[in-house]
């Protein structure tokens, strides 16, 4: 029987130290197998039915996130699904968001330039909802820090206020506990903790579509797509599938094996592998003398007045990130304790 041990082994083995998903994942050899597989059959004229795969991913991160299929859109980007929200809403409408938080999920909201978009700190979104918010969008993790939101505190405030909820599961979908039904929207890349190519990215809506018009609606969104090549679409699809982009299929047709990985290691255990990893490093930080940013519950780290050590760290195999003069590190499922304290080792000089 394999445990989570030996099929993680199976399907990564880093040449260095990566402790850098937060900016892209590593990706399972299940999935490199499929990719090129997929480009051999094409370039010999031997194409596919790719879509196959969209719909299997689709299936796939249903599951992983706790909501019916039908309520998954597929796409290749947040901040393309930031802007379908943000056209849904009325001239005046207030948007609230946290400070700092990544521009794919608040830009789009700013360049209509006729909504009422409120920036607060993190933790003050649940309170600083109000009479007339319309949407809460906010990041599950934050990028630059990994401070995780308080969601059920967030989603308790939007629904006494009739606001709707958005939220940017990017770098958290794959580790943290998400049950993306109870917010109207979820968005998510794959290329980070889900381990996919680039290009592959997923929307959730509610049953009723949520007010979202499908307005980059192609012949993908019909509900029988052979049928809707030419001239409008007659029959948009009944599922959140009208608002699936034209697919990057190559890209699916390897996330649909790392969602398929993401689903055998089960979310919950890959949870505490990573969480046990920050806490170890959080424990070693604090024999050196640093603090990190506080993000309990966080499988990233970061680490003020650290970040200008990347360069240095990167020249000794030792893969993170510098955001905003902090290091952060991001611990997934391919890492060890050895991974930890090989970082802790070099930081101490």
């Amino acid at each position: 029987m394999e445990t989570f041990e030996t099929l993680v082994r199976a399907e990564f083995a880093p040449k260095n130290t990566y402790l850098n998903t937060a900016s892209k994942g590593l990706l399972p050899a299940r999935t490199v197998d499929a990719v090129r597989a997929a480009l051999e059959r094409a370039a010999a004229g031997q194409h596919t039915d790719m879509f196959a795969d969209v719909e299997a991913a689709r299936a796939s991160f249903a599951r992983l996130t706790g909501v019916p299929v039908s309520r998954v859109a597929a796409g290749a980007s947040v901040a393309v699904y930031s802007g379908l929200i943000a056209a849904s809403l009325p001239e005046g409408a207030e948007v609230i968001t946290a400070e700092g938080d990544f521009s794919s999920v608040v830009n789009p909201f700013h360049v209509r330039g006729d909504l009422k978009v409120r920036a607060v700190p993190l933790e003050r979104i649940a309170e600083s909802v109000r009479p007339g918010t319309a949407l809460v969008a906010v990041s599950a993790a934050q990028s630059a820090d990994g401070r995780i939101a308080d969601l059920p505190a967030i989603r308790a405030a939007a629904r006494e206020h009739g606001a709707r909820t958005y939220v940017d599961a990017s770098q958290a979908a794959g580790w943290l506990d998400l049950d993306a039904g109870v917010y109207d929207y979820t968005a998510a890349v794959a290329y980070k903790w889900l381990l996919s190519p680039h290009g592959v990215a997923f929307l959730t809506v509610p049953e009723d579509f949520g007010g979202l018009t499908p307005l980059f609606a192609g012949w993908v969104s019909g509900e029988r797509p052979w049928d809707a090549c030419y001239g409008p679409v007659e029959e948009l699809a009944h599922s959140a599938r009208r608002f699936d982009e034209s697919p990057a299929l190559f890209g699916y047709a390897g996330a649909r094996h790392s969602l398929a990985l993401l689903e055998e290691l089960g979310v919950d255990a890959v949870r505490a592998h990573d969480l046990a990893l920050a806490d170890r490093f959080r424990a070693g930080l604090a024999e050196l003398g640093h603090t990190p940013v506080s993000a309990p519950g966080s499988a990233i780290v970061s680490v003020p007045g650290l970040g200008d050590r990347q360069p240095e760290l990167s020249r000794a195999g030792i893969e993170l990130s510098d955001r905003a003069g902090n290091l952060r590190a991001a611990f997934h499922l391919y890492n060890t304790p050895a991974d930890v304290d090989r970082l802790l080792d070099v930081l101490s000089g």
